[in-house]
């Protein structure tokens, strides 16, 4: 199965906080050899690059590389697959938001853990520690019933994320927590990635675009700056596991 982050999980920009937040974390520098796995476009490559890091994205989106090789010229970019990187050795081997996207996240990191010296891991905070909830909140009238949790808690669950390290064979080192903003600039920026995304679109179908809107903003209204933008906050976990 190949893995790939290509699509954003928030706007332009969002990411800074957590790229910096990882490469502080596992001590990236000149010279550090980092293999970006799910590497989408090119975004925490980009950030390592600039810290004089030599990296190696892989993605298993042909598109998500060739974006990647256009806006990181000192990076290198390879079509592949998350759960068999390629040998290295690395000295960081990064996985930014990237577990939600596998099917078997033990499977990666064990991957990961033979070619990396060390893991680099982030997921989303919980639910109630991010504003984007709010967009499932505004549209719930017109969604599916959301079904009762069943099975292990989700990644999100910090115990749940070091189990998986653990059982992937790897010991954690350092953790964080990093706070990152989605700035939107007026309403049409905060509303319109929303009805071209799947539960924008299904909404829609179901109440129209307008309805959806005044839904969105309604429920958003709290986040609202002085300005006419939209400020959501969102936590994110940052671990950091070697062999």
């Amino acid at each position: 199965m190949r893995a790939s982050r290509t699509h954003s999980d928030g706007p332009p920009g969002w990411g800074a906080p957590l790229h910096a937040r990882v490469l502080d974390l596992a001590g990236v520098g000149a010279g550090t050899t980092v293999l970006d796995l799910g590497c989408g476009p090119g975004t925490f490559a980009a950030a390592a690059v600039a810290r004089g890091a030599r990296v190696l994205g892989v993605d298993g989106d042909r598109s998500a590389v060739a974006a990647a090789a256009a806006a990181v010229p000192g990076a290198d970019f390879r079509i592949g697959d998350a759960h068999d990187p390629p040998p290295g050795p690395f000295e960081l081997v990064a996985a930014v938001q990237l577990l939600q996207h596998v099917a078997n996240p033990v499977a990666v990191l064990r991957a990961a853990g033979r070619v990396g010296a060390s893991v680099a891991v982030t997921t989303w905070g919980p639910e109630e520690e991010c504003d984007v909830r709010a967009f499932g909140e505004a549209l719930a009238a017109w969604l599916p019933p959301r079904r009762p949790p069943s099975g292990p808690p989700p990644l999100t669950d910090p115990a749940r994320l070091r189990k998986i390290v653990g059982l992937a064979g790897l010991t954690v080192g350092a953790e964080d927590e990093v706070e990152c903003p989605f700035t939107y600039p007026d309403a049409d920026a905060l509303v319109g990635p929303l009805l071209a995304s799947g539960i924008g679109r299904a909404a829609a179908a179901r109440a129209g675009e307008a309805a959806v809107r005044k839904a969105v903003l309604a429920r958003l209204d709290v986040n609202r700056t002085r300005t006419g933008g939209y400020v959501l906050r969102n936590r994110f976990r940052v671990l950091v596991a070697t062999r």
